[in-house]
């Protein structure tokens, strides 16, 4: 259960300044217990109980089974919530074929306190008979641990089902709770038919069936629509900058490490030969890279070493300094957050790479993570432009470096892409994504000249050199592109692609010019490497962060509310109550949802929040590993925290209306915006897409919206009325083909 708050300040800082240790301890913290006798032979089982949260209650009848690790060694492992960190607990034997009353230790209690045992250390003494004594040996072991490595410990045990160490941390045994009885509704009789649940996701969702990328992206607006050019030069040639970008933060000039080094994700130590980057990495300043400590977006820093990535913790001097006042926040400084320094206000990312190499897809997950972020961010593909112009018809030859024909006719479309771009630009935008092949050094010539002194251009160049991944995406080039829509013989619109592909192959030249980024098999997600030369500036530093970290490997990510609690029977907002009945109800409905979805998922993991109402409604889920994002946590109605609209609008009529009329930049007062928490979402999007296995996340109503955002490709504004219903599941499945949504509604 939850603690309560100390009504003395001096002691209500003093519990702050102590959460604030923990949470710079490193993590999460993380126990072992064992037992060995070597003269049983295991017709006595221990156990163990006490406190929350090992079972709850002092009754031995819940205690919690050690398991056997070997013939005379007793085990259990368990990840101990932030706010019961002071465990008080008992061992006992349990005799394996009867129930005769079980044997519990002599001698007072156990206390673990923050890791620290307390007393002197013992064996566990137990009387059998009132006179002979047991004695077994006692390890009692704490250690703070990142969640992720705590994951990756629970994944290497799964896979191996043997003990094994995962960067000298030991497996753990997650979830090694009794199972809920039926006093109160047996598991049994919640048995799901998952299509019988199923509910039509809201109609400006993500989309439901596979959509090609390119077609979400920019309209040509160089291009009539009887597919004739008109010559467009801009309206205006001077920046337009809009009032919401009046606060320039300067404290951003270092995101990213040494430019002349190469990063790969292939390894997990660093090399002495290259520099070397991987979010598994070993060292220290790498360990928990991704886990929130709180408000406010972690910054990517330069390390001393200069080779590898590391997390500024701390909150700027702006967001230190931005207005804490009631009422709607001051729109420019949140955007400006956003925005970064003046140097990036307008950037441009142009794609290279040999067709099927996953160009599109990455340039539309990379739209997608900094339009969420509140970057002006808009996709422009050169192919669209080429079949309104051209028509969708051409054959292989039309790509053909010696048939100059097609080869002006496709610079011309290039030329109109890019000066659309920086049209857009010009009027407000930001970052211009271009998706080309641009595979010759002459194309990315023309296209520099083009954005001198107009706009910062990165190189952005995919490379992969697995067969089955390029085989693969031809077939879905061929199923999905407009190009052979009107092709109703697959193996004919397989055989000229490949002979397009043959063309371009001929005079392929990779980057080597420019500020550039090079994706080099990087697609699986399965290792590669990401190098990068001349890149500077804070936007850029997450654009490379965000690419190390993201690829195609299709997973599901399931996304529910916590179970009705009883702040929202009340209808009060925030809070920190538990559960009702019905939330309970839903608790074991999602447990059995899970189970079923996911039975073949070893790998999954469970993410929580760390407030109550979502780690009891992750309680009933056995089998998988579960981890508390503070991150997580509902948005922060600050002052308001606990009251009801009603009693705001009577109350505080000013800040009722100010909400109202803007709930996307509207701040509580000392709480948060919804801008607030997109921000310190992000290492939560970032670990989303690092994620190869499936994903349960189990949050709040404004959380769950800005998630939900991210991968619906949704506008920001739209964000504060995204409906997330109560007892509903939203299913977002990422893979190659983008993503795409199912909804499961468990209970009215």
């Amino acid at each position: 259960m939850g603690t309560s708050a100390s009504k003395n300040p001096d002691s209500s800082q003093e519990n702050e300044d102590r959460e604030e240790n923990l949470d710079h301890a490193g993590g999460q913290l993380y126990v072992s217990l064992k037992m060995v006798n070597y003269k049983l032979k295991g017709e006595l089982i221990p156990h163990v109980y006490g406190s929350v949260p090992l079972v709850g209650s002092w009754d031995p009848s819940k205690a919690l089974s050690m398991e056997r690790e070997s013939t005379s060694m007793w085990e259990l492992s368990f990840v101990v919530p932030p706010n019961h960190e002071t465990l008080d607990f008992k061992f006992l034997l349990k005799p394996k074929h009867n129930n005769v009353p079980c044997l519990v230790e002599e001698g007072p209690n156990r206390q673990l306190i923050g890791g620290t045992l307390q007393g002197d250390a013992r064996m566990a003494l137990f009387k059998v008979n009132g006179e002979d004594v047991l004695e077994y040996c006692v390890f009692i072991k704490a250690d703070r641990v990142s969640p992720f490595d705590l994951a990756a410990s629970w994944r290497a045990y799964q896979e191996n089902l043997q003990p094994s160490t995962v960067r000298g941390i030991p497996d753990v045994s997650i979830n090694a709770a009794p199972e809920i009885g039926n006093e109160n509704g047996s598991s049994a009789s919640l048995e799901l038919d998952l299509e019988h649940y199923v509910v039509p996701a809201p109609a400006a969702s993500a989309n439901s069936g596979h959509v090609y990328a390119a077609n979400l992206t920019e309209t040509p607006r160089s291009i009539t629509h009887g597919g004739v050019f008109s010559n467009y030069d801009g309206p205006n040639k001077s920046a337009v900058v809009s009032a919401d970008r009046a606060w320039i933060r300067k404290d951003m000039e270092v995101a990213v490490p040494d430019p002349s080094k190469v990063y790969s994700t292939s390894g997990m130590v660093e090399s002495k030969s290259v520099g070397t980057f991987s979010p598994f990495q070993k060292q220290d300043g790498q360990r928990g890279l991704f886990v929130d400590r709180g408000v406010g977006s972690p910054r990517l820093v330069k390390s001393a070493s200069a080779s590898a990535f590391t997390n500024d913790l701390k909150l700027d001097s702006e967001s230190k300094a931005m207005p804490a006042a009631a009422g709607a926040v001051a729109a420019a400084a949140v955007a400006d957050q956003m925005l970064g320094p003046k140097e990036d206000q307008h950037l441009a990312i142009v794609l290279v790479g040999l067709p099927a190499r996953g160009k599109t897809f990455t340039a539309a997950k990379l739209t997608r993570y900094l339009r969420w972020l509140g970057h002006e961010t808009k996709h422009f593909n050169v192919g669209k432009y080429r079949r309104l112009k051209h028509g969708v018809n051409q054959t292989a030859d039309f790509f053909r470096a010696d048939n100059p024909e097609g080869m002006e006719a496709r610079n011309e479309v290039a030329a109109l892409a890019m000066e659309d771009m920086i049209s857009w630009m010009q009027e407000g935008g930001q970052v211009g994504i271009f998706d080309a092949t641009n595979s010759t050094r002459k194309r990315r010539t023309m296209l520099m000249k083009m954005a001198e002194g107009k706009c910062k251009m990165i190189f952005l160049e995919t490379v992969c050199n697995d067969e089955r991944i390029i085989e693969k995406n031809i077939r879905l080039k061929i199923q999905q592109s407009p190009d052979y829509a009107e092709e109703p013989d697959f193996q004919a619109g397989l055989r000229d692609f490949k002979a397009r592909l043959a063309n371009y192959e001929k005079v392929y030249e990779p980057v080597q010019e420019g500020s550039y980024i090079k994706m080099i098999d990087m697609v699986s997600g399965q290792g590669g490497q990401i190098q990068v030369n001349n890149i500077s500036g804070y936007l850029p530093g997450r654009i490379v962060f965000f690419l190390v970290n993201a690829h195609l490997t299709p997973r599901p990510i399931l996304l529910t509310r916590h179970g009705e609690s009883r702040d929202n029977v009340r209808g009060r907002i925030g809070g920190d109550t538990v559960i009702s009945e019905a939330g309970e109800l839903y608790a074991k409905k999602l447990a059995n949802f899970v189970e079923k979805r996911l039975k073949s998922e070893r790998t999954a993991s469970i993410w929580t929040s760390t407030l109550q109402r979502t780690i009891l409604t992750a309680s009933p889920i056995i089998g998988f590993p579960k981890i508390q994002w503070r991150a997580l946590d509902e948005i922060n109605a600050g002052v308001c925290d606990g009251m009801t609209y009603e009693e705001i609008k009577k109350n505080m009529p000013e800040e009722y209306e100010s909400r109202k009329k803007d709930k996307l930049r509207y701040r509580y007062p000392r709480g948060e915006s919804y801008l607030d928490v997109i921000q310190r979402l992000e290492p939560v999007i970032i670990e989303l897409e690092r994620q190869r296995a499936p994903v349960v996340v189990i949050s709040h109503q404004a959380v769950l919206r800005a998630l939900y955002a991210y991968f619906a490709d949704r506008p920001l504004k739209e964000i504060p009325h995204i409906e997330v219903p109560l007892h509903t599941i939203i299913e977002i499945q990422m893979g190659v083909t983008g993503v795409q949504e199912k909804r499961y509604k468990l209970m009215d």
